[in-house]
């Protein structure tokens, strides 16, 4: 009698090659240990352009390629985000007081951890979204639109930060 799904004792009693007196077939190395090759043929090799045909499994669909106004808004967010931790830096240090307490306390012990913290959440968060673009947020609004309003949050966010230098700048000169 035999049970599914198979032990792995069962599976590898029915596996050719692990059988003794048995040869290796396979002639070419295992393509699952070349990561950094896999990851950069797939890069310009993608096979999955679009959500799986099984959409009723509704699980996550993973992609490989994603469009270019994803890339556009994603780098537009990145540079965006560093300028604006120089920006800050900048009105810190002509008297500006940090509005989020959690970058507060990073930046008052050590800048270096703030920016590298700045940097990886932000990162961090934009990957994920580009991962998840294709969905809906809360069932409501898709997700590369919030990524393209986070863009134009910044670019307020930026031109705020300008107007408050220009106007900290002025205090101090009169």
């Amino acid at each position: 009698m035999s049970s599914f799904p198979p032990t792995p004792e069962q599976f590898a009693a029915r596996e050719p090659s692990t059988r003794p007196g048995t040869r290796e077939r396979r002639h070419r190395p295992d393509r699952r240990r070349r990561f950094w090759w896999s990851l950069f043929y797939g890069g310009l090799h993608p096979r999955r352009r679009r959500p799986s045909r099984r959409l009723a499994d509704g699980g996550f669909q993973a992609l490989d390629w994603h469009g270019t106004h994803l890339w556009a808004a994603s780098v537009g967010i990145l540079i965006l985000n560093v300028v604006d931790a120089f920006l800050t830096l900048r009105l810190l240090s002509v008297g500006a007081v940090e509005a989020n307490p959690l970058m507060a306390l990073f930046v008052s012990s050590n800048v270096g951890v703030f920016a590298g913290l700045k940097m990886a959440m932000t990162g961090a968060c934009v990957i994920l979204m580009v991962l998840l673009s294709g969905y809906r947020f809360m069932r409501v609004v898709r997700v590369d639109v919030i990524l393209y309003g986070i863009l134009l949050a910044y670019v307020a966010l930026i031109a705020h930060e300008i107007a408050m230098l220009r106007q900290l700048a002025d205090a101090v000169i009169l």
